[in-house]
């Protein structure tokens, strides 16, 4: 475990995901050896001092949490998420647990989660690999190394025996490409080609050439593919999305349709996901704890925006209607806010 602290103190916040609209930010006054005070006191209470936990934990930065934990295990020589984990449970015990891990932990835990046993949770699966920043930043090896070092399997192996097909192609080289870096130079004739490209890979023939849309897709830069998919609707009579939707389906459509969502507006992708999750009368739990607990300190602000002008209501309203009790208070609290 030492191996994992030691790699858990390297990483930064979002592992290439840019924090500009957080709701959760680092907090003023900090004192870690009084919140991990605060927090044994709470875990000891007959009944469990669920409303303090909640305060401290989500108005408090990763960074912070993690100077918390190690005080903890000083005072009180546990470890405070197998502490949480005895005194917890449901879904704010998964929110509380989650606060804890690193974004690149919580990533490799959630997706561990997905494919392990019999089945394989595909909607999470599509969701994380086609969302991170970059779509995909696994490049960036701080989730596929944790993935490695705490679960002593390779996530690439665990995606191929657990996908098959086009799916499993697509996944794989968001997966294990490094997609290009951004410039300032704008390449109109590559921009041309790669339209063309999509084109005639497409709406253009009998049968998809699936194999040019994931190579396109998985090694261009956002801000090129946003000009591409632009570009697209001079050659085809539909736009992107409606050529995802006419040529593949099942998976390979949702994982081709996330990625396009989350080239075009990550925010709305989420909100919307958000919005999905919460319609049932049933919330979908673990939809909407992953997404607050990933997105609070990156860009959860935004998507609060993005939510309020698409679903004509707040995302606090909405979480106040679809949850209750204290899973609905660590949420609300993650939200930051009504708008």
């Amino acid at each position: 475990m030492a191996l994992v602290s030691e790699f858990l103190g390297q990483l930064t916040l979002a592992y290439g995901e840019d924090p500009k609209f957080p709701t959760v930010v680092p907090a003023r006054d900090f004192d870690p050896v009084r919140d991990a005070t605060r927090i044994d006191a709470a875990i000891k209470t007959k009944g469990v001092d669920e409303q303090t936990l909640i305060d401290i934990l989500t108005r408090r930065s990763w960074e912070q949490r993690k100077e918390i934990s190690f005080e903890y295990e000083r005072i009180s020589k546990k470890d405070m998420a197998a502490a949480l984990k005895g005194a917890l449970s449901g879904s704010l015990e998964a929110v509380m647990l989650g606060l804890l891990k690193s974004p690149a932990e919580y990533d490799a835990a959630e997706l561990r989660a997905s494919m392990k046993g019999l089945g394989t949770d595909e909607e999470t699966l599509i969701e994380i690999v086609c969302s991170r920043k970059s779509a995909c930043s696994y490049h960036h090896p701080h989730t596929r190394h944790f993935y490695r070092m705490v679960f002593k399997k390779e996530l690439d192996k665990d995606v191929a025996g657990d996908t098959s097909g086009n799916f499993a192609k697509l996944l794989l080289a968001l997966v294990q490409t490094k997609r290009d870096e951004p410039t300032n130079v704008v390449d109109y004739e590559k921009i041309d080609e790669d339209a063309r490209a999509l084109y005639e890979a497409g709406v253009k023939r009998k049968g998809t050439d699936v194999g040019t849309w994931i190579t396109i897709m998985s090694q261009r830069s956002v801000p090129h593919l946003q000009k591409v998919f632009e570009r697209y609707k001079s050659y085809s009579p539909y736009d992107m999305k409606e050529s995802i939707r006419k040529e593949v389906k099942g998976d390979l459509e949702k994982s081709f349709l996330t990625l396009v969502e989350c080239f075009e507006n990550r925010q709305l992708y989420f909100a919307n996901r958000l919005n999905d999750a919460m319609k049932s009368k049933a919330a979908k739990e673990k939809v909407v704890t992953r997404i607050l607990v990933s997105r609070c300190e990156v860009d959860l602000m935004k998507i609060r925006t993005e939510f309020k002008r698409q679903h004509r209501k707040s995302l606090y309203q909405t979480i106040t209607e679809h949850t209750k009790g204290d899973y609905q208070k660590a949420l609300l609290s993650l939200c930051g806010g009504d708008d």
